[in-house]
C-alpha cells in the first residue's frame, strides 16, 4: 500500500528542481566563503547574492543607510533560541512576553530562561487558538526585553495578531519578534509590512534543504551570540556558511514566489475538503481552531473517544502519515500543551491529530487518506 504523507509540517520533501541546485552549487566547488583568496571571494559573492535574494523575497529591505540583516541558522529551533537567549540571557530584572501556544523552540527557551531568574510573562488564548493582544499592554513595562509571537501555529495552523502585537510593543519601545517557520512557503509574509524587529524562517517547512534557516533582523537589534569562535555574519552566529545549502534556500522560496497565490487557494480548498469529507463520515469529529483564520494547509482533528497515539500508529498502518503534534515534542506522551492552553475538554485533547498538506499533495491522496482514516476510525471504535 502507498503511503501518503500528510505530516508536512514536521518537514517537507526537498523538490527536485532545489535539489539540483544544491547538487549543481557542490558541482561548482564553493569554497570557504571567509577566505580571502580569490576562490573564498568569488564563495562569498554567491553567497551574499543570495542572502540578499532571500532578505527580499522575505519583505525584508536590503537598500538604503540602515538594511534589514538575514543571519542564517541551522534552522528554525536555532534561530528562535538565537533571539530570546540572545535578548535575555545575562540580564537582571527583566522579563519577556511570549503566548502559551509557541512551539517547543520558544517554550522550552523560556523555561529555560526562568530558571535564570528571567520573568516570563504569558499572553492569554481564546478557544480558538488565537492570543488575546488586547491583553499585551499590561504586560508590558521598561524592563521587558522582548514580545515572540508565532504567525501561523504549528498545530492548529490558527493565524495570530502579529501585526497588532508589533504595533502595540512599538509603542512600548519593546522589541518584537515573530516564528514565521510554518507559515512561510505557504501564505504570502512580508516582514517589513509586519512590523516585527525579528523573524524567524526554516527552509525545510517549504521544500528546501535540512540545516538551514535564517533570523531576519530590523536595523539595530542585536542578539548576544550562542556560540564563540568566528567572525562570520557579524558575529552573532560565527561558523563557516553554507553556499550549497543557502541557494537551496533561495531556490526553495523562489519557486513558492513564483505560484504564491495558486499554491495557497490549492492546498486551502484540500484542506477543506479532507476536512468535510471526514465531518461526512464521523460526526462526532471536531476540527480545532475552525472558528479562526488558519494557514491553508493545517488541519488538526479531534476524536474525542479515541486515543491519539493509538490512533496514529494505527494510521501509519493504513498508509496515512501524520502526527499527535510538533515533531520537536513526538517522543512525549503528554497532551498538547497549544490544545490544554486553548481550553478544550480532556478528551478532545487527547483524541486530536495533527494533518498537514504541502503543495505536493493531489486530490487523490484527500480522497484516499479520508477513507482510510474513516476506516481506521470505525476499526478502532468496534474494538
Amino acid at each position: 500500500m502507498e503511503s501518503i504523507y500528510l505530516d508536512n509540517n514536521a518537514t517537507t520533501t526537498m523538490l527536485s528542481e532545489v535539489a539540483e541546485v544544491i547538487n549543481e552549487a557542490n558541482r561548482a566547488g564553493y569554497v570557504n566563503p571567509a577566505s580571502q583568496h580569490q576562490c573564498g571571494q568569488r564563495s562569498r559573492r554567491v553567497l551574499e547574492d543570495a542572502r540578499e535574494r532571500i532578505t527580499q523575497l522575505l519583505g525584508g529591505a536590503t537598500t538604503g543607510m540602515q538594511p534589514d540583516r538575514l543571519i542564517l541558522t541551522s534552522g528554525g529551533t536555532e534561530s528562535n533560541n538565537l533571539i530570546l537567549r540572545g535578548l535575555a540571557v545575562g540580564t537582571s530584572d527583566t522579563n519577556i512576553v511570549i503566548s502559551p501556544i509557541e512551539h517547543p523552540s520558544i517554550l522550552e527557551t523560556a523555561q529555560e530562561l526562568e530558571r535564570t531568574g528571567v520573568e516570563v510573562r504569558r499572553l492569554p488564548v481564546n478557544r480558538d487558538g488565537v492570543v488575546h493582544a488586547d491583553a499585551l499592554d499590561k504586560l508590558l513595562d521598561e524592563r521587558t526585553r522582548i514580545v515572540s509571537v508565532m504567525l501561523g501555529n504549528h498545530e492548529t495552523g490558527v493565524l495570530q495578531p502579529v501585526e497588532e502585537i508589533a504595533r502595540v510593543a512599538g509603542e512600548h519601545n519593546v522589541l518584537s519578534h515573530c516564528d514565521a517557520i510554518q507559515a512561510v512557503g505557504k501564505v504570502d509574509v512580508d516582514f517589513r509590512s509586519l512590523g516585527v524587529d525579528a523573524l524567524s524562517v526554516s527552509a525545510h517547512k517549504l521544500h528546501g534543504p535540512v540545516g538551514i534557516g535564517g533570523l531576519l533582523l530590523r536595523p539595530g537589534v542585536a542578539p548576544l551570540p550562542m556560540m564563540t569562535g568566528g567572525f562570520q555574519q557579524q558575529g552573532v552566529r560565527p561558523g563557516t556558511e553554507s553556499v550549497a545549502l543557502t541557494l537551496g534556500f533561495l531556490k526553495a522560496l523562489e519557486l513558492f514566489s513564483e505560484r504564491a497565490t495558486d499554491s495557497e487557494r490549492r492546498m486551502r480548498t484540500l484542506r477543506d475538503m479532507l476536512e468535510d469529507r471526514l465531518r461526512a463520515e464521523i460526526p462526532s469529529l471536531v476540527v480545532n481552531g475552525i472558528g479562526a483564520d488558519r494557514l491553508p494547509h493545517t488541519s488538526n482533528i479531534s476524536l474525542p473517544t479515541l486515543n491519539r497515539q493509538a490512533f496514529v500508529l494505527a494510521l501509519d498502518m493504513a498508509g496515512v502519515a501524520c502526527s499527535t503534534g510538533s515533531a520537536c515534542a513526538s517522543g512525549s506522551s503528554e497532551p498538547s500543551p497549544v490544545l490544554i492552553a486553548m481550553g478544550l475538554e480532556p478528551s478532545v485533547v487527547e483524541g486530536s491529530i495533527r494533518i498537514s498538506l504541502s503543495r505536493s499533495t493531489t486530490a487523490d491522496d484527500i480522497e484516499e487518506s479520508s477513507q482510510r482514516i474513516s476506516r481506521v476510525y470505525k476499526m478502532l471504535q468496534r474494538l
